[in-house]
């Protein structure tokens, strides 16, 4: 299903970039640059070919968001089994691992009122310029 929906959204994507550079602007656009500016009045009619390529447009442009937006949905990224994303419970479980299990990690001690002194008075501010 999912690949079925991959490839679908690859050949509506394909179609949008032709139908958008067949539109003809200001330089004919890519149907002029192949000599067929004056071949697309022929095979659609006059303003055939404008209205036809913009409703084309429209389409393949809502196609494109809707196959975006339910591949978002059913892609293999989409959520873990237990509705977290992939990084939240990468998250979770490196939280969770003391760092007394890592190979060659030393146990750290807690910080103790020795080294962080609340009752220490700072040091006096030097004469010289720069604190030196």
């Amino acid at each position: 299903m999912l690949t079925i929906l991959t490839v679908l959204y690859v050949v509506v994507c394909v179609s949008l970039i032709i139908t958008v550079l067949l539109q003809s602007s200001k330089g004919e656009g890519l149907a002029g640059a192949f000599g067929g500016g004056g071949l697309s009045g022929a095979v659609f009619g006059g303003r055939g070919a404008a209205s036809f390529l913009s409703r084309a447009t429209t389409v393949l442009a809502v196609l494109f968001m809707v196959f975006a937006v339910v591949l978002s949905f059913l892609g293999p990224g989409a959520t873990t089994p237990e509705g977290a994303s992939a990084v939240q419970k990468a998250s979770q479980e490196s939280q969770s691992t003391p760092a007394t299990d890592v190979p060659g990690a030393e146990p750290v001690s807690p910080a103790t009122d020795e080294l962080f002194d609340e009752t220490a008075q700072p040091a006096a501010p030097s004469d010289t310029p720069g604190g030196k």
